[in-house]
């Protein structure tokens, strides 16, 4: 049985102390949040602290839980790869391209701990399926791909965590904020990208540094096209749309069902997607199957789970989306 620690009891931290309590092959041996307030919110029993380096002296996890700011992720995922420590880190992976080359290099200077990045997604029934079609090569290769998130926030989301709205501490807005598990999801089942163009906006009058609206055209490697589109000024969250084309058939996830559509437009379902209790709901339901999957490798000495090389194509494409929306041109990746 391995030890855990979860850093940062906000919004996510909930769902991975409910996935550790619900994994027997996990103890959770301490929480961590620089509000001693927090403390309320810790599991009873559970030991808690204000200072993670005091936590790791003392309660000596195998492995950390990074639920922080995105500011912190890489800098606290670094400090305890560095002390021998596993990690389990949230989305982002970084808060731009050259971060997450830093931590990309950190990972392979130290290949004693597993550093494991949540894009849960990745795992959802429907999106294993879709890949396993895809690669199944039996309806011909990718012609197009789309992927639409339009979900909404009000100015109090932003108010009540400044660092969401700034520049140097979130990275950006509503990229790589609510829509990053959508962008990685368009490379890994589309395939690599050659370049993009994009148009980055604000809709909503928040006051925010970072944008709130992007729309940007794929061009992958092979020739296929991909539109993405994420705002955070709908009225209401609404289910994020995914929709590959391949050369003999269509397929779409749509409120988390995946279909294969035919040319009348008519909807065959597949699968289903487990779904997450309650109003957030949108976050998807695979977080405890990725933590699952990521402490099987840690018991098995295996790679099997979501590196940092895997999610750094997330932060260059968010990059690059930056970029051609600044320039208005194409960029390459």
């Amino acid at each position: 049985m391995k030890k855990a620690a979860v850093i940062g009891l906000g919004d996510i931290s909930p769902i991975h102390l409910a996935a550790i309590a619900g994994n027997p092959d996990i103890e959770l041996c301490a929480v961590c949040d620089i509000d001693p307030e927090a403390g309320q919110r810790a599991p009873e029993g559970v030991p808690f602290y204000t200072d993670y380096e005091e936590m790791l002296r003392e309660a000596k996890p195998d492995c950390v839980h990074v639920c922080l700011p995105h500011y912190l992720h890489y800098p606290v995922s670094k400090y305890f790869a560095e002390h021998g420590v596993n990690v389990f880190c949230e989305k982002p992976v970084a808060l731009n391209t050259a971060q997450a080359k830093e931590f990309a290099a950190l990972e392979t200077a130290h290949p004693e701990v597993h550093i494991g990045i949540c894009l849960q997604n990745r795992l959802n029934e429907s999106v294993e399926m879709l890949k396993s079609i895809i690669e199944s090569g039996e309806y011909g290769r990718v012609l197009g791909t789309k992927g639409i998130v339009p979900w909404a926030r009000p100015k109090q989301y932003y108010d009540c965590k400044p660092w969401r709205g700034k520049w140097e501490t979130a990275g950006g807005g509503c990229m790589i904020n609510q829509s990053v598990h959508t962008l990685d999801l368009l490379y890994f089942l589309g395939g690599p990208v050659k370049s993009l163009r994009a148009s980055v906006s604000q809709l909503l009058d928040y006051g925010i540094e970072v944008e709130d609206t992007v729309a940007a055209q794929l061009t992958y490697a092979d020739g296929g096209k991909g539109l993405f589109m994420a705002t955070n000024a709908n009225y209401k969250n609404e289910s994020v749309q995914i929709g590959v084309q391949l050369e003999k058939a269509d397929f779409a996830i749509i409120e988390n069902v995946l279909y294969r559509v035919a040319q009348d437009g008519s909807r065959e379902e597949l699968c289903e997607d487990a779904r997450l209790p309650g109003t957030k709901f949108y976050y998807g339901a695979s977080h405890a199957k990725l933590i699952g999957k990521f402490y099987k490798a840690l018991e098995d000495g295996t790679d099997d789970y979501i590196h940092v090389r895997d999610a750094e194509m997330s932060i260059r494409l968010i990059d690059a989306v930056q970029e051609a929306g600044r320039t208005g041109g194409s960029v390459a990746l």
